[in-house]
C-alpha cells in the first residue's frame, strides 16, 4: 500500500523497490531523475509531477513506496539524503533494508551513490610551492566527487568511508583513479617531472593492497617513479598502536616514496606521532595557518614546527596560505613550502603558482626578516 509525505517543496523524492513502477512513473513524469540504488529505486522530480495520485494512480495495490518532499533550505549537500531517508521510512520497508539505524545507514547509501557514479568523479592539480623560489615542488591531487542528485564535499565522502569501515575501499579507488590521471598529464615546467602528492588514510597504509611492493607496481604502470610520489598520511583515524605504521612508512621510504603527515597541529596528530615516523614532509594544518599574521600563539606554534622538522629533516609546508600577511608570516618564521589559493587553485591540468602575487608577499617578508635581524645585532 502506498505511504507519502505531504510537505510543500518544489521537488519532491520517490523510493521504491519495483523497478516497473519506478519506469513507469519516470516515464510519466518529465524531467525526474532516475537512480538505482542497492535498496531500490530513487526518483527525483518537480513536485507536480510526482504528485500523490500521479503515483498512486501508476503503483499496483500491494506495492510500497515512498514519497517525500524536497527542503529546499537545507544545504544542498543534505536535502537530498534527508529527503530519502524519509521517503524509505514512510515507505513502512525502514526496518527491512535497515534504514532505521539512521545516521550509519545513511553514510553507507550515500557510498553507495559515490560508488556507483565512479565514473564521474574527478581529480584535480594543486601545487606545493617552494617558497624560497616560488616553484612548483610537487602537485597534490585532489578528488572531486561529481554526484548530481547529492552533492558532497571529499570531506563528507572520507568520513563516510571511514565511519562504515570503507576507507581502504575509497583509497584504492581515489590512488586507482589518480594514478589512470596522471598518465595523460605532463609537468608544466620543462625539465623538471611531474610530483604528485596522493592522501591515504592509516588504515590503507597498513593494508595489504598498500603494500609498499604493491603500490611501488601500480606506480610504475602509470609510468611514474616512486621518487615522484609522496603518500600524505591523512589524520581523521585515530591511531592506537603506531609501531606497525612506523614499519610501514620505513618500507615505503625504503621502495622511494615521499611520506607526509597532513594536518599536523589538528585532531590525532602530534610530535610524538610525527617524530615515530620520521616522514619527509611536514603539512601544518589551515587552521593554524589561517590567521597567523596575527595571533602570537599560532606563530609560536609555527615556529616550534619550523625547528621540529629541521631536525628530523622533513620539509614542511604551510596549508591554506589564502592571505598575504599570513604568508608574510610564514616565511619569517622560516617556513619553505607552502600551498593555498593565494600561490595556486586547483586545476584539471597541474599548473605553475600565481608568481606575481606570491612574490611580493615572499620578498615583504624576507626584507621584515632582514629588518628584525638587523635590529637584534
Amino acid at each position: 500500500m502506498p505511504f507519502w509525505g505531504r510537505e510543500p517543496a518544489e521537488e519532491r523524492l520517490l523510493w521504491c523497490r519495483d523497478s516497473r513502477l519506478a519506469s513507469r512513473v519516470a516515464t510519466a513524469v518529465g524531467g525526474a531523475r532516475v537512480l538505482e540504488l542497492e535498496s531500490g529505486w530513487c526518483l527525483i522530480g518537480p513536485a507536480a509531477g510526482l504528485a500523490d495520485e500521479t503515483v498512486a494512480g501508476l503503483a499496483d495495490e500491494h506495492t510500497s513506496y515512498g514519497l517525500a518532499g524536497v527542503d529546499g533550505r537545507l544545504p544542498a549537500a543534505e536535502r537530498y539524503l534527508y529527503a530519502l531517508a524519509s521517503a524509505v521510512q514512510l515507505s513502512g520497508l525502514a526496518d527491512r533494508i535497515g534504514m532505521d539505524q539512521t545516521p550509519l545507514v545513511a553514510q553507507t547509501k550515500l557510498l553507495d551513490y559515490f560508488f556507483a557514479l565512479r565514473s564521474r568523479h574527478t581529480i584535480v592539480f594543486q601545487p606545493i610551492i617552494e617558497l624560497s623560489s616560488l616553484e612548483v615542488a610537487e602537485w597534490e591531487c585532489l578528488l572531486r566527487p561529481r554526484m548530481p542528485m547529492l552533492p558532497q564535499s571529499v570531506t563528507a565522502i572520507v568520513d563516510a568511508a571511514i565511519a562504515t569501515g570503507r576507507s581502504v575501499e575509497l583509497d584504492e579507488f581515489v590512488v586507482k583513479t589518480i594514478l589512470a590521471r596522471a598518465r595523460k598529464v605532463r609537468s608544466p615546467v620543462a625539465g623538471r617531472p611531474l610530483r604528485l602528492a596522493v592522501n591515504l588514510t592509516p588504515a590503507s597504509l597498513l593494508d595489504p593492497r598498500f603494500d609498499a611492493a604493491v603500490i611501488a607496481a601500480r606506480v610504475r604502470d602509470a609510468g611514474l617513479l616512486t621518487r615522484q610520489v609522496t603518500l600524505e598520511c591523512t589524520e581523521q583515524q585515530a591511531i592506537p598502536d603506531v609501531e606497525p605504521l612506523r614499519r610501514r612508512v620505513r618500507q615505503l621510504r625504503r621502495a622511494g616514496f615521499g611520506v607526509s603527515v597532513d594536518d599536523a597541529g589538528a585532531g590525532y596528530s602530534s610530535f610524538a606521532l610525527i617524530a615515530a615516523l620520521r616522514p619527509s614532509t611536514i603539512k601544518i594544518d589551515r587552521q593554524i595557518v589561517w590567521g597567523v599574521a596575527h595571533d602570537v600563539a599560532k606563530r609560536a606554534l609555527v615556529e616550534a614546527f619550523v625547528s621540529f622538522a629541521s631536525r628530523i629533516g622533513a620539509r614542511l609546508v604551510a596549508e591554506g596560505i589564502e592571505r598575504r600577511a599570513d604568508l608574510e608570516a610564514l616565511v619569517a618564521a622560516g617556513v619553505g613550502h607552502g600551498q593555498g589559493y593565494l600561490l595556486g587553485r586547483p586545476a584539471e591540468e597541474p599548473e605553475t603558482t600565481r608568481r606575481s602575487r606570491a612574490m611580493a608577499a615572499v620578498r615583504a617578508a624576507r626584507a621584515s626578516w632582514i629588518r628584525r635581524g638587523e635590529t637584534a645585532a
